[in-house]
């Protein structure tokens, strides 16, 4: 069942978070600290966090610009969910940063460039796609699962948990 819209904002609300997500991966273009990616949350007409891409500077391959507009989103308002949200990226999220932004549970995304424009500029996210559209044997990356007896203890121990809070 489809969620309600986030509270939108008028086409030029949009364009001005949009309009900021791009002099962010501008500016990070000329700094060099990660791609040339920026990222804006915004609820109710509002901003919430920006960001740009860090993944050089922070050695980190998560740390793109819609990763840390979710954290920092998430830092402000307390809460690790997002609704009534919208991102406003300078590109479409890759697959890791669509994920990230279901996690949050971000309403409404709105891009600028088009993944294939990525893949022009030496971004793999139209590969990433393709690739996991396969089956998980025909990825590149391995990947198996090992049964364990005691494989589920950590879940049992969640469940019986005092301090469980689902997310």
């Amino acid at each position: 069942m489809p969620r309600p819209l986030a509270d939108t904002p008028s086409p030029e609300g949009d364009v001005r978070f949009l309009r900021r997500a791009l002099a962010l991966a501008a500016e990070n273009a000329e700094r060099g600290d990660g791609g040339p990616f920026g990222a804006v949350i915004a609820q109710n007409g509002r901003m919430l966090a920006e960001a740009r891409n860090l993944v050089l500077a922070a050695n980190d391959p998560t740390a793109h610009a819609e990763i840390q507009a979710i954290r920092a989103a998430c830092r402000k308002t307390g809460r690790f969910h997002l609704e009534n949200s919208v991102l406003y990226a300078s590109s479409e999220p890759c697959p890791m940063c669509l994920a990230a932004a279901y996690w949050a549970r971000v309403t409404r995304i709105v891009y600028a460039n088009a993944r294939l424009q990525a893949a022009n500029a030496g971004f793999a996210d139209d590969d990433l796609y393709r690739e996991l559209c396969l089956p998980a044997a025909a990825r590149r990356i391995s990947i198996a699962q090992r049964t364990l007896a005691e494989a589920n203890a950590p879940f049992a121990a969640w469940q019986k948990s005092a301090k469980r809070r689902m997310y």
